[in-house]
């Protein structure tokens, strides 16, 4: 391995076919390069209503079924040869949890998205990527 192999890969999924893009190649890249994946997914508060962000059981289910997808997303990277991954589920706006949270918790040296988001008024603008391709202290590659 040469010294400009990332260790240390986050990936932010989504369900977007940009972020599943996204997640092919840092699978791909992890395993060639023997590095640690982290993949993490973040339950968008704003897409919630006020009944249901004030109902526990409600984000509580919302948060269970996230979970369980993003694990089957790491069970296709183990899957794939990826020896070291890690599942993150967190919850905000997707941009500043990455950079706020995330990212300090798991310190990567590479941060891989996808441009468009699954869903929202923002999906077209890019905002989530924008944000963080902007704020992260790291390398970012943006898919599209």
């Amino acid at each position: 391995m040469s010294d400009n192999v990332f260790k240390r890969i986050l990936v932010g999924v989504d369900d977007s076919e940009d972020s599943l893009l996204a997640l092919k190649y840092a699978i791909h890249t992890a395993k060639e390069d023997g590095s640690e994946l982290i993949i993490a997914s973040i339950l968008e508060d704003d897409d919630m209503n006020v009944f249901e962000a004030l109902s526990k059981d409600y984000v509580h289910g919302e948060r269970k079924d996230l979970e369980k997808h993003v694990l089957e997303y790491k069970k296709l990277a183990e899957d794939a040869g990826v020896p070291n991954v890690t599942a993150v589920v967190d919850e905000g706006a997707p941009g500043e949890t990455i950079i706020k949270k995330i990212i300090p918790a798991v310190h990567p040296d590479l941060l891989v998205i996808g441009s468009e988001a699954r869903k929202g008024v923002k999906r077209h603008f890019g905002s989530q990527a924008a944000y963080m391709a902007k704020y992260a202290d790291i390398s970012v590659m943006i898919f599209r």
